[in-house]
């Protein structure tokens, strides 16, 4: 294994460079900013975990004039470009704020926290209050600002001020840099006082409006908000979003990139794993791994190879926008999350232009949400033959098997939390009763509304009984080690010293359900499982044997 430094944890630039850990060059995004001279506003929207807040720390390095930079960017391709480096690097006054830790369970919570964030700003430029060609009122406001007793106002106006501070101090224009602007307003919209949120951040971003300051800004989030919103009047304006691919390259691990990376740490041999997983997202014309995953994983492998891929995307959000999306039961969406399930496609019109408040409003909406938000992904024309798209549509797909297991996850606890506030007493009333008819009807009512996420394997089918039987005040037992095997299921009632012994089967033909069910409760005598709950004190024991079809089932008592 060779000795590589894998920077998880860090999204700094000087940091990563200093120490010497291992970097994926993407210093090719400062020329392509830098194309669009007439650009001023640059907005760059991509999933969570793809690099922003790193490529943002790298501009900030490149393009700030307290800095030396030299050293940090040996190596890497921009260097090549000798007159655009002696041009721009370190050449002009930066700003670079980020949103990200903006948050709070109300709005004096999460106001407080971005006040603090400006705050800290401010205090990174203090030298201006120390200079002769800042008017006294303009130092009281920075004091104010930096002391977090500024009041709403100055706090809106606080960006524009301090890029024309700037520009004053230095005669030069200033390089904007907001990161993950559009957190507050997520968190808000979450948690219940979008309006109140939207109104500061739209008045902060007003810096990059008609602002003579301003040498040109860059902006990143995960959504484009509807420029009406929030960037309204602002000129010369220009989005990049994942469909479109003049920036795709930068954001997120291209597969030449990730094939060095193994290489370099002797993990080659992981490919065909780190592509299952990570994997098969579709920017424009690049197809990208996620970076997050990439490195987590690598570092994992590197300190014992027999690690195990994992869901490391699924951590850094609670993935509820899944279960918001099944709880609507005005969207009849079961099928094509069926589809999505089973490894296909769905045929969508997606919005790019999104606002917060308005995300749920309509089942196109949720569509393009998922999609923008990194948990879908657009199918590329081979994986799709002989299909045809209506001029605004695209066929969306489940990226790869991390995604996938977020998707099936949402789904079981989206049917726990159904089953949950069912009225199951008339199933346990039939199950204590052995009733049949009543087992069969009531199980293929839920099985019709819930959604398949195995293909209709045998494992979901345990599953749905599992979910189906747990949190009603009776122990349920799956897979437990029962006489001389493993019963499915088994379901305890200790007060009334009752139990019922379930075995599940599954079938390609409707016309084996009874056949299945009597190999099932066949099983359930010959391994002896309701003998086993028998000897242990329990009076009365229900034999039941299931089958499945898809979506039938039939239940036959022993």
């Amino acid at each position: 294994m060779k000795e590589v430094n894998i920077p998880v944890g860090t999204s700094d630039f000087f940091e990563i460079r200093l120490e010497n850990y291992y970097f994926i060059d993407k210093s090719g995004l400062i020329k392509n900013l830098l194309r669009s001279k007439g650009t001023k506003v640059t907005l760059i929207t991509r999933p969570r975990r793809f690099g922003k807040t790193l490529c943002m720390s790298m501009l900030s390095e490149f393009f700030d004039i307290r800095k030396r930079s030299r050293e940090l960017f040996a190596g890497l391709s921009i260097m090549k470009e000798k007159e655009l480096c002696g041009q721009w690097m370190n050449q002009y006054p930066v700003l670079f704020l980020s949103f990200k830790s903006v948050d709070g369970l109300d709005f004096a919570g999460a106001y407080a926290q971005l006040v603090s964030v400006v705050a800290e700003l401010y205090k990174s430029h203090y030298y201006l209050m120390e200079s002769e060609q800042i008017y006294p009122p303009d130092k009281k406001k920075f004091y104010r600002i930096s002391e977090e007793q500024a009041d709403l106002k100055d706090i809106k106006n606080s960006l524009q001020k301090l890029t024309q501070l700037m520009k004053i101090y230095y005669g030069k224009p200033v390089i904007l840099l907001i990161d993950e602007y559009d957190v507050p307003l997520a968190k808000a919209s979450e948690k219940g006082y979008y309006p109140e949120m939207m109104d500061v951040v739209r008045g902060i971003l007003q810096a990059v409006k008609d602002n003579d300051a301003l040498k040109f800004a860059v902006v990143t989030g995960c959504l484009r908000i509807a420029k009406e919103s929030i960037f309204t009047g602002t000129n010369n304006f220009v989005s990049d979003t994942i469909s479109d691919t003049r920036l795709n390259e930068f954001f997120g691990f291209t597969q030449a990139e990730v094939d060095r990376l193994l290489e370099d740490t002797g993990l080659a041999s992981y490919g065909a794993q780190m592509k299952e997983w990570y994997d098969g997202y579709h920017f424009g014309d690049f197809d990208v791994y996620c970076p997050w995953d990439v490195m987590n994983h690598v570092q994992n492998l590197i300190l014992n190879e027999a690690s195990e891929p994992k869901n490391f995307w699924e951590n850094t959000s609670d993935n509820g926008i899944i279960r918001a999306f099944l709880k609507r039961t005005d969207f009849d969406v079961s099928d094509k999350f069926e589809r999505l399930l089973a490894g296909g496609y769905i045929k969508e019109t997606l919005e790019e232009n999104l606002t917060y408040d308005m995300l749920e409003g309509s089942e196109e909406n949720l569509w393009s949400l998922l999609y923008f938000t990194g948990y879908l992904t657009r199918a590329r024309s081979e994986e799709i033959p002989g299909s045809r798209l209506l001029p605004d549509q695209h066929a969306l797909k489940i990226p790869n098997t991390e995604v996938m297991g977020i998707f099936k996850k949402s789904v079981k606890a989206w049917f726990a939390e159904a089953a949950a506030e069912k009225d199951r007493k008339e199933l346990f009333g039939a199950l204590w009763d052995g009733d049949e008819d009543r087992l069969t009807a009531f199980i293929s009512d839920l099985l019709f509304e819930t959604i398949s996420y195995n293909d209709y394997a045998e494992s979901f089918y345990h599953a749905f009984l599992t979910g189906l039987f747990s949190n009603a005040g009776y122990r349920v037992e799956s897979n437990y080690e029962n006489g001389l095997g493993r019963s499915d299921l088994v379901v305890k009632d200790r007060k009334g010293r009752k139990a019922a012994v379930v075995e599940a089967k599954r079938t390609d033909s409707e016309n084996l359900l009874e056949k299945k069910c009597e190999e099932a409760l066949a099983q359930i005598e010959e391994k002896q499982y309701a003998r086993k709950v028998e000897l242990d004190g329990f009076n009365k024991v229900v034999r039941l044997g299931i089958a499945f079809f898809q979506k039938k089932c039939l239940v036959r008592k022993g």
